[in-house]
């Protein structure tokens, strides 16, 4: 276990829990690989660019990362978002896995990965419920935020 990347994985979290995008970022190496359901390719600014863009919404956000572990080269983490989509003024509750590769002391590639059709039912209500299994759904999310996240980046 390296306890150097264990705990680049909490800066990470405490970060975000503060709210502090450039905190984040900073645990990004100038080259790193973001990718989830709803952007699945970023890669350099544009990452910390994203959490920059999530972290300005309106209204409060929780993070808890609930459990992580990491060795030289690799981690792991589980973590829960607990915010109100601003979108619709519903509550969200994503539990989310995240996988990490690390070099130079810093994150390189960050993938998270959690069910869009659940955060879709929470985040969207009927129209995910009933579409948001659909690919259709899928892209229209993540074009309306690509466009949001073109305007800051």
């Amino acid at each position: 276990m390296s306890q150097a990347n264990r705990a680049l994985i909490e800066r990470f979290y405490a970060a975000f829990g503060r709210g502090d995008s450039a905190g984040m970022a900073a645990c990004y190496a100038p080259d790193v690989v973001f990718g989830d359901p709803v952007f699945p390719d970023l890669r350099g600014e544009r990452a910390g660019a994203m959490w920059r863009m999530l972290l300005s919404a309106p209204g409060d956000i929780e993070i808890t990362l609930l459990e992580h572990d990491a060795d030289e080269t690799t981690g792991r983490a589980h973590w829960q978002a607990r915010y109100v989509f601003s979108g619709t003024g519903r509550p969200v509750l994503n539990d989310v896995r995240a996988e990490f590769r690390f070099s130079g002391g810093l994150i390189s590639e960050h993938r998270d990965r959690f069910g869009f059709h659940r955060w879709s039912r929470q985040a969207l209500g009927p129209v995910g419920l009933l579409l948001g299994w659909t690919p259709l759904l899928r892209a229209s999310v993540r074009r309306k935020a690509a466009g949001r996240l073109a305007k800051v980046a």
